[in-house]
């Protein structure tokens, strides 16, 4: 199955973040984009990628582990 290529405004729209994210990104080389001409695209599979290894799972709640107040 192809990928979809978004555009930096898509990408922007998807996180819900500003354009200057995503193009910071680029920028660092924190995702793997496609340069097309003087375009940038970035694959829809990138960005889930992107996501998944930053996403931050919650920690468990453990009975005990919190000292109680006088």
């Amino acid at each position: 199955m192809a990928d979809r290529y978004l555009t930096v405004a898509q990408v922007a729209e998807s996180l819900s973040t500003s354009e200057r994210f995503p193009r910071r990104l680029i920028a660092e080389r924190r995702i793997t984009f496609v340069k097309v001409g003087r375009h940038v695209r970035i694959p829809e599979s990138a960005l889930s990628a992107y996501v998944a290894a930053n996403t931050v799972q919650p920690i468990g709640h453990r009975r005990g582990s919190l000292r109680r107040v006088a």
